[in-house]
This record gives structure tokens, C-alpha cells and sequence, in this order.
């Protein structure tokens, strides 16, 4: 098992950034993918951005350029740099893990989220 506690959501203005982090604990030596999503109200759930064990990085295209996935020295932690916000970056961020490569469904395990609100 896998525990995920993510931390850094709050409130921003538009144009503004935060950095959300997710720390893994348990069978981390399992895991090869680390990513973020997110869900607004209304809407499906989405991948923001994941990271591999190889290093290999994906993003959303509506984030592209303004948001940033790295691993901590750990590998058991990832952060997310998130510039130049929008309001329609307000969502619910979850970080979640999985074992096999890829990253696309299904996941294994899943944090329970922190809020962003962006402000216009």
C-alpha cells in the first residue's frame, strides 16, 4: 500500500503561483508513476502532469509552458509548479500513483486532494 499526502493548495489571484507537493509513504520502491489530476465541479477529472521513474514528464496541453512537474531527491515526493494561474485552474488537485508504466488508467493509489481557487 501506498499513502499519498498532498500539501500547497490555497487561494490565488490570477497570474499568480503556488507549488503543491504529494509525499509518498508505505511501498513506495513500487511505484514508476507519480502524477497530478484534478476535478472541478462539473467536470470529469483530468491529468494535469506525471513524472516516470525514468524521468520522462507529461502535461496537459492547458497547462503546457506554465506548469511544472518535478521529483524530489527522495523519488518519494513530487511538487508542482504551477505560474501564470487561471481561474480555470480552480479545481480540487490529487496526486496519485501507479506501478506499471504509462499514464494512463487505472491508477493505484490516490491522495485525498487540496483545494486551488484562483481569483480573477
Amino acid at each position: 500500500q501506498v499513502q499519498l499526502v498532498e500539501s500547497g493548495g490555497g487561494l490565488v489571484q490570477a497570474g499568480g503561483s503556488l507549488r503543491l507537493s504529494c509525499a509518498a509513504s508505505g511501498s513506495i520502491f513500487s511505484i514508476n508513476v507519480m502524477a497530478w489530476f484534478r476535478q472541478a465541479p462539473g467536470k470529469q477529472r483530468e491529468l494535469v502532469a506525471g513524472v516516470s521513474s525514468f524521468g520522462d514528464v507529461y502535461y496537459a496541453d492547458s497547462v503546457k509552458g506554465r506548469f511544472t512537474i518535478s521529483r524530489g531527491n527522495a523519488k518519494n515526493t513530487i511538487y508542482l509548479q504551477m505560474n501564470s494561474l487561471k481561474p480555470e485552474d480552480t479545481a480540487d488537485y490529487v496526486c496519485a500513483i501507479k506501478r506499471s508504466y504509462g499514464y494512463g488508467p487505472p491508477y493505484d493509489s490516490w491522495g485525498r486532494g487540496t483545494q486551488v481557487t484562483v481569483s480573477s
